[in-house]
C-alpha cells in the first residue's frame, strides 16, 4: 500500500508569499499615514501647550516672556535664558525651573541644559541627539518662538524685532494691534540646522533664498540644538522667507540648507541682530503654527510669503483675512 503525503508544492509556496508580499505592499502606505497621522496629532498638542503656558505666564506676570535678558553695556555671549525656559512651570516642569538660576548663565548650570523635555520634540524629529557644547550638554528643540522678520535686537537701543518676542522684551496683549489671532507665537523648526553666524555689520536683508549664502560667516550646524539658549539661532525663527524655503548654500561640495544670524545677542554691545531662520517641519507640505490666541494651525508651505510676513508681525497693520 502507498501512502499519500500532503503538503505544498513549491509552486503553491511562492504563490502565498507573493500574495502576503502584495498585502503587505498595499497595507504599508496605510500603516505610515496613520502613523504620521497620529505624530501630527501629538505635534499639534504639544503646540497647544506651549500656548496655555505663554497665557498662563501672562496670566501671571501680565506680560509675556522676555526672549532673553541681557544686561545693558554688558557682553554675554552664553547667557540668556528662552521663552521656553520660562514658561517651564506651566508645562508640569516646576520641578526643573527650580534647578534654574535665572540671574546666572546657563553655562554655570549644566544640571539643567542635558535635561530632556518631551514637550519641545517633535515626534518625526529624526536628530534628537544630546549636543555637546563646552562644559554642558544640550537637549535640542523643534519649536521656536517668532522674533519677527529680519531685524531681531538693537542692544544700545535695546529695541526688539517686529515679532512676539524679543531679547529684554516685555510685549503683552495690549501690544498686538494686529490681533492674537492673527500674529505667530511659535513654529516648527529643525534640530542640527546648519547657519552662517558673526558677520556682523548691518547687513540688507536678502531677497531671495539663494542670496542669504552669500552674506557670508561662519557655517556651523548647531542651530536649534540648545532649549535653553535665548538667542534667535536656538529658540527662535524668522519670517523673512516663507514655511520649509530651502536656502542653498555650498559646503565643500555638499548643498546644506542654512540659516543666517549677523551677530548672536549678547556678542556685541553696539552690533545690532539680523537672522534669517526659517520654519521647518518633518510633516509634508506644512508646518504647525501656534498663534498668540493659543490656537494651532497647519500652515501651507504654499502660503503666500507676504501673508506669512504680516502673520509675523504684531502691530504691523496689514489685513491678513484666511489663511
Amino acid at each position: 500500500m502507498k501512502r499519500c503525503r500532503r503538503g505544498f508544492t513549491l509552486i503553491e509556496l511562492l504563490v502565498v508569499i507573493a500574495i502576503i508580499a502584495v498585502l503587505f505592499a498595499l497595507l504599508l502606505p496605510a500603516v505610515q499615514q496613520a502613523r504620521e497621522a497620529a505624530r501630527r496629532i501629538q505635534c499639534k498638542n504639544n503646540l497647544k501647550q506651549l500656548g496655555l503656558a505663554l497665557h498662563n505666564y501672562h496670566d501671571s506676570f501680565t506680560v509675556f516672556p522676555p526672549a532673553s535678558t541681557y544686561p545693558f553695556n554688558t557682553l554675554q555671549a552664553a547667557g540668556g535664558w528662552s521663552v521656553q525656559a520660562r514658561i517651564l512651570p506651566y508645562l508640569d516642569q516646576a520641578n526643573l525651573s527650580n534647578l534654574i538660576n535665572f540671574s546666572q548663565t546657563y553655562a554655570s548650570q549644566p544640571k539643567v541644559t542635558e535635561v530632556r523635555v518631551p514637550i519641545f520634540a517633535c515626534p518625526s524629529e529624526v536628530n534628537h541627539q544630546i549636543y555637546p557644547d563646552g562644559a554642558v550638554n544640550w537637549v535640542p528643540i523643534n519649536y521656536a518662538m517668532n522674533y519677527g522678520q529680519w531685524f531681531i535686537w538693537n542692544p544700545i537701543k535695546n529695541e526688539i524685532g517686529t515679532g512676539a518676542f524679543g531679547p529684554n522684551g516685555s510685549t503683552s496683549t495690549r501690544d498686538f494691534i494686529d490681533g492674537t489671532s492673527n500674529t505667530l507665537a511659535a513654529s516648527e523648526v529643525k534640530t542640527w540646522q546648519w547657519y552662517l553666524r558673526e558677520t556682523g555689520g548691518s547687513p540688507a536683508q536678502p531677497s531671495n533664498p539663494s542670496a542669504l549664502s552669500s552674506l557670508g560667516g561662519t557655517l556651523k550646524n548647531s542651530g536649534h540644538n540648545e532649549w535653553g539658549d535665548g538667542r534667535a539661532n536656538q529658540s527662535g525663527f524668522t519670517t523673512t522667507f516663507g514655511p520649509n524655503t530651502k536656502c542653498p548654500h555650498d559646503n565643500a561640495g555638499t548643498v546644506v540648507d542654512i540659516d543666517f544670524t549677523s551677530r548672536r545677542e549678547g556678542n556685541s554691545t553696539t552690533e545690532s541682530t539680523y537672522a534669517a531662520i526659517t520654519s521647518r517641519s518633518f510633516h509634508v507640505g506644512v508646518v504647525h503654527t501656534l498663534l498668540m490666541d493659543g490656537s494651532v494651525r497647519a500652515i501651507s508651505d504654499n502660503l503666500d510669503l507676504n501673508v506669512w510676513r504680516a502673520l509675523g508681525t504684531r502691530a504691523g497693520g496689514e489685513v491678513v483675512g484666511e489663511f
